[in-house]
């Protein structure tokens, strides 16, 4: 009975472990074009979004937390998360 338990135990960890990584935030390359910092907004070229279900193009994001514009510069190679937010495009991650 103990085995039991504990064979179920690992086996809802496993699957919990699952169920949160299909969850993770999917990081997309870019190039950074024009940082507004005044605006909070970026420019940036990128990849397919699929999260978004959007093609490769150049786009205007919003950056809603003023630390990530810190993080941006213009020219500069990036992976980012991109989200809709207020139904807004916004950054939300950067590294």
């Amino acid at each position: 009975m103990k085995s039991a338990m504990i064979k179920f135990g690992v086996a809802a960890l496993i699957s919990a472990s699952a169920a949160f990584g299909a969850f993770a935030e999917e990081f997309t390359k870019g190039v950074v074009n024009k940082v507004d910092a005044k605006a909070q907004k970026v420019t940036i070229k990128h990849e397919d979004l699929k999260n978004l279900d959007m093609p490769a193009m150049t786009m205007v994001f919003r950056v809603e937390d003023p630390a990530l514009l810190e993080k941006l510069k213009e020219g500069s190679s990036i992976e980012f998360v991109a989200e809709r937010v207020n139904g807004k495009l916004t950054v939300t991650e950067v590294k």
